[in-house]
């Protein structure tokens, strides 16, 4: 018999030891408490029941059907047994509820065989949520697991039955029902932990602890991977993960398979009994990335201008930064959400982008233009400025009076074999030295030419 089958079993012949146990003393006591963690462990059986009946089928191997195994069957099983658990909660409260505000609480017979009784339920609690607890650790079984934290809950219960009997020993008849008030409660918890966890893996939520441990398996390969793209699922005690990843445009097949390789036993390694499949794409240049990116920032609403956009590798992940030019008259919530679009655009463009960081910035609106009669002076200091660093005269001077201020434009003919760093270089000098000769210049447009 398979060690999983063998622990559900064990569980099956506790709940039906604990059912007699607890039934025949709570009728004999008229223990309301008792009778109540009868029903509770009449859950546990049903529930034990379904274990059994789901670990046995979510053993077997994959098949035509089931291509993915029958790893599910277990969460299944953990459902059901919740629904169960908030049948009786909801049964167990309203009998409880009853007795404590009825005119008179039950009459509750706090007997030596009684207390035995709930002696050898608590030992019996105990040990089976060690056994079923380590088992579930040892083959990484949701249903074992969901067992565990059942019986963990009837331990909780079984301990304040004990309490309720001790104070009506002492004269205090209610605590009983409050005793099987607590026991509903408990097991209405235990429901909700049961229906989230399993709902989550039915639902195939991404594991955050296996998730973890794989990217950081993957960031932990040398030669370092480019990973583009990890998906996991769980079903059973099983990881379904979907990676790619970027190897260079001119590695060769069989290097590409290497790496992939690498991955997969990288993965098996932090999470045994994974089932990897690797998908191997050509990593684009940065130049291809940041046409992209701009591309996907200029598609959305509201965007005038992209610039300065830059892409980095930071630990194996791609990160792409760019600034923004939006209208000025917009709020800052306003531009903030445009802002936010961008980079889930350029997120969904660029798949192989980690992470997008942008700089809001407002876009003057253009204003009109006025020609300005020229100030000789002014005239004289920018063509003395433009000739002390070219030795040329300008090609084309003008000035235009705007609401911003005065603007100049200049036109520089250079050698045509000069860098264009150089060019820049000279452009940028004769602006910096024409705004500090004259501060009465709002802005200096420089165009240079062969």
């Amino acid at each position: 018999m398979q060690p999983q089958r063998r622990a559900a079993l064990v569980s099956v012949v506790a709940a039906i030891v604990l059912i007699a146990l607890k039934l025949g003393a709570g009728l004999a006591s008229h223990s309301l408490g008792l009778i109540s963690e009868a029903l509770h462990s009449g859950t546990d059986l049903v529930a034990a029941l379904l274990t059994l009946f789901a670990v046995g089928v979510a053993v077997r191997p994959a098949d035509v059907s089931h291509q993915y195994g029958h790893g599910k069957a277990e969460h299944l099983s953990a459902l059901a047994e919740a629904a169960i658990l908030v049948l009786a909660s909801l049964f167990i409260a309203w009998r409880a509820i009853t007795h404590l505000v009825g005119d008179r609480p039950s009459s509750v017979h706090a007997t030596w065989y009684a207390f035995v009784v709930i002696a050898i339920v608590i030992a019996v609690d105990l040990s089976r949520t060690v056994v079923l607890r380590r088992a579930s650790q040892r083959y990484h079984s949701a249903a074992l697991a969901a067992n565990a934290l059942h019986f963990a809950s009837d331990l909780a219960g079984s301990v304040a039955v004990l309490v309720g009997l001790v104070l009506v020993h002492q004269g205090h008849p209610r605590a009983d029902s409050a005793a099987a008030l607590f026991v509903a409660v408990l097991v209405s918890l235990a429901a909700v932990r049961l229906m989230k966890r399993n709902v989550d893996v039915l639902m195939d939520r991404a594991p955050a602890d296996a998730e973890e441990a794989a990217r950081a398996a993957i960031a932990g390969i040398e030669p370092r991977v480019a990973l583009r793209r990890l998906r996991v699922r769980q079903a059973g005690p099983r990881q379904f993960m979907d990676v790619v990843i970027g190897v260079p445009p001119g590695a060769a097949v069989g290097q590409g398979h290497a790496v992939a390789d690498r991955v997969e036993e990288a993965l098996n390694e932090a999470l045994p009994g994974s089932d990897v499949v690797v998908h191997v794409e050509p990593q684009e240049n940065d130049a291809a990335i940041r046409d992209r990116a701009h591309a996907a920032a200029l598609g959305v609403p509201g965007v005038r201008e992209v610039h300065n956009v830059s892409v980095l590798g930071v630990g194996g992940r791609t990160e792409v930064s760019l600034h923004l030019k939006l209208p000025g008259e917009l709020t800052l919530e306003e531009a903030h959400k445009v802002a936010n679009q961008v980079e889930s655009a350029i997120a969904q463009a660029v798949r192989e982008v980690d992470d997008v960081q942008t700089h809001i910035e407002p876009l003057a609106e253009p204003s009109e233009g006025r020609p300005m009669i020229e100030d000789a002076a002014e005239r004289d200091v920018v063509l003395r400025i433009v000739h002390d660093v070219t030795g040329l005269e300008p090609r084309e001077l003008r000035f235009v009076r705007t609401d911003e201020g005065m603007i100049a434009y200049l036109t520089l003919g250079l050698d045509p074999t000069s860098p264009l760093a150089d060019a820049h270089a000279r452009a940028s000098e004769i602006e910096e030295r024409i705004r500090r000769a004259r501060p009465d210049i709002a802005d200096v447009i420089v165009h240079t030419e062969p």
